[in-house]
């Protein structure tokens, strides 16, 4: 049995007190909201703090309406008709139903990075001689890299980067707020460039048509293998791809070429060339690499022509549970 290793617990009830707490612990102390994926984590002695700081009870991160609290649950996302239809659809894919009820948006924002040889038990990890993301000198995926290349496995992400959010950061020196893009890093280990002092406190998103498309193993509960997020900004279609790279990103050639154009079958089916040219997955999780790379043209297109208005059900019944040949 996996046991949690020993800690202290903080349960403030305000954003100030909550960054006061952090400020003053320094790195001993780590956020938890729901707890789905650092709990895990702690189990497998990937992440040890000395002092946890409860999100749950801070009533400022569950608001609504033109901005969303980053404490909302991913069961009370889905279940808002109100919001964009690719946020929910994203929502709604992740892990299970018990879990959603748990996870929050801002949780789900700042997921770990993932990778087979890191997402193991400590035994196991010890067994190979660890890996660069934890306790050793070497990427099992990229032998001669000096980066580690775990993957971004966030649903949300690349949703709401299709949706050109922006999100606050609150610490005790004050508030700012930067797009959603720029909260990430093309880095395994270093993947987020909010500062460890620092709270996700709010999303803000526009109210445009949008979908997402999610590749994984199984129907339900697996985490992504490719996400897609598309939504209509301006009169112009947006692309956001994740599990690709170590950070979920907006799609820049695709979307420039998109600018201003209607979306026909020629059209789309060249932004799906274009978005799986920068598709650069890495084998460090299910399903072959090269597979999911030559898929990511098909996904393009699926949300794309969704985006368009066409009919999808019978292709997103198809592709729950799609499967290489």
């Amino acid at each position: 049995m996996m046991r949690l290793p020993w800690f202290e617990f903080r349960a403030p009830r305000s954003l100030d007190e909550a960054a006061r707490i952090l400020a003053g612990e320094g790195p001993n102390a780590t956020l938890i909201a729901g707890g789905t994926d650092l709990l895990p984590n702690m189990k497998r002695r990937q992440m040890a703090p000395k002092v946890l700081v409860s999100l749950r009870h801070v009533a400022e991160l569950r608001r609504n309406g033109v901005a969303v609290g980053a404490g909302i649950t991913l069961s009370e996302i889905v279940r808002k008709p109100a919001l964009p239809r690719g946020l929910r659809q994203a929502a709604a894919q992740v892990a299970t139903v018990h879990l959603r009820n748990m996870g929050t948006i801002g949780g789900n924002l700042c997921l770990d990075t993932r990778c087979n040889y890191y997402n193991q038990n400590y035994e196991w990890r010890k067994a190979i001689d660890f890996c660069l993301k934890k306790d050793g000198d070497i990427c099992w995926v990229a032998t001669a890299s000096k980066r580690c290349v775990a993957m971004s496995s966030t649903d949300c992400a690349p949703a709401l980067l299709a949706l050109d959010a922006h999100v606050k950061l609150r610490s005790a020196s004050g508030e700012r707020e930067i797009a959603l893009a720029d909260l990430y890093n093309n880095d395994g280990i270093d993947y987020l460039r909010r500062r460890p002092d620092e709270i996700l406190s709010e999303v803000r998103f526009a109210n445009a048509p949008s979908t997402y498309w999610k590749l994984r193993r199984r129907g339900a509960f697996d985490f992504p293998v490719l996400g897609v997020g598309a939504a209509m900004i301006g009169g112009a279609a947006r692309l956001a791809l994740g599990a690709m790279a170590s950070r979920p990103f907006l799609v820049d050639r695709a979307n420039d070429f998109l600018r201003g154009k209607e979306l026909t079958d020629e059209v789309i089916e060249e932004a799906g060339r274009l978005a799986a040219s920068r598709a650069k997955p890495m084998d460090n999780a299910d399903l072959d690499l090269y597979w999911r790379k030559d898929v990511t043209a098909a996904f393009v297109g699926y949300a794309l022509r969704e985006l368009r208005g066409d009919d999808m059900r019978e292709t997103r019944l198809r592709t729950a549970r799609y499967q290489p040949a």
